[in-house]
């Protein structure tokens, strides 16, 4: 997915005083909802080729090559009447497994530790003496953060999080930074299946991003039965996001499958950067009602024959027992058997 580029500066900084949040007065805010707490954390407005008319961006972008220094600035505004404390900290990313895009909870676990230890491009992240920030009623603070590339960093994408927390509640902004180097697009199929029958049907299946760079795949599906031809399901951009490394299981519906057929599934993944995938699996479709009472009449039918058959070879074994005995007890004499003639040649 094309992601636009953001003003961004590398090398070393000097942030004399750029730690220190910068305030603005809000204008006529609008008061905030019952349910809502009172201020937001958003990028500050950038000139993003494919950002909205004012300026907003919907995450940061950031990219370099190892070693060196980045920064941007991030804009929380108190659309309340009261101050609110906010803190910052930066966080590694990943997909959930359902593929949705999330980040590591700074929360302790409860065996001791951290629930999400900050090993990745989080801990990149830095805003200084500004971690903590104090913002008036109806203000908005521009707070500078900076991300420092490890040297020997690999290259690609390392998602991170910018998250903003306050009692409680917190907000996480996406950081895009890609690292400079060959950018590498490869993804696997694993794990197909079918689920349900008829227009109910549905394809579960595993994508695992085995590159270095974040990939929205486009599925197809092929099908082909032992009847004939079978629908699939077109080319299509799925909604979801694979971060490197990381393995989500999705579900496809599938309304065309048959109601009674053998079918051979073809799952072909394609993704921009040269990135493709296939996948095979095979589904019995069979009407079990109807399958049930047929094998049932089936059975029956069986049972029958094969009463019949008995009673057939019980007749037979009861004409081939010869004659019984006569009918005022004694035995029925043998009939004798022929004379036999010798033959001499000689006139009788």
């Amino acid at each position: 997915m094309p992601v636009p580029p953001s003003p961004r500066r590398s090398g070393a900084l000097l942030l004399a005083a750029a730690t220190v949040a910068t305030v603005l007065t809000c204008g006529a805010a609008a008061p905030a909802a019952a349910d809502e707490p009172g201020w937001t954390a958003e990028p500050v407005a950038g000139s993003a080729p494919t950002a909205a008319k004012a300026g907003t961006r919907p995450y940061f972008y950031l990219a370099g090559t190892s070693g060196t220094v980045l920064e941007d600035r991030l804009a929380l505004a108190n659309t309340s009447d009261r101050e609110h404390t906010i803190t910052l900290r930066g966080a590694d990313a990943y997909n959930t497994a359902a593929g949705a895009f999330a980040v590591r909870s700074a929360k302790p676990a409860a065996g001791g530790g951290s629930e999400g230890p900050v090993t990745g491009a989080g801990v990149w992240i830095s805003f200084g003496k500004g971690a903590t920030v104090k913002v008036p009623p109806r203000t908005r603070a521009v707070v500078p953060f900076t991300v420092t590339v490890p040297p020997g960093s690999p290259p690609g994408d390392h998602p991170a999080a910018v998250v903003a927390t306050e009692a409680g509640r917190e907000v996480g902004v996406r950081v895009h930074l890609r690292v400079g180097g060959p950018a590498l697009a490869a993804l696997t199929v694993e794990d197909v299946s079918v689920r349900g029958k008829g227009a109910a049907a549905s394809v579960t299946y595993c994508l695992v991003n085995r590159g270095n760079v974040a990939l929205v795949p486009e599925l197809a599906i092929s099908a082909e039965g032992t009847l004939g031809k079978v629908a699939g399901r077109s080319i299509r951009t799925l909604p979801v996001e694979v971060l490197p490394g990381q393995r989500v299981e999705l579900t496809e519906p599938w309304p065309g499958a048959p109601v009674f057929d053998r079918v051979a599934l073809t799952l072909t993944v394609t993704a921009p950067g040269g990135a493709r995938a296939t996948a095979s699996a095979s589904a019995w479709f069979v009407p079990w009602g109807i399958a049930g009472a047929t094998g049932l009449g089936l059975l029956c039918l069986g049972a029958v024959a094969a009463t019949a058959l008995l009673l057939v070879r019980k007749r037979r074994i009861r004409a081939g027992d010869g004659p019984g005995p006569s009918p005022h007890g004694s035995a029925v004499p043998a009939e004798a058997p022929a004379p036999e003639h010798e033959l001499t040649g000689a006139p009788r």
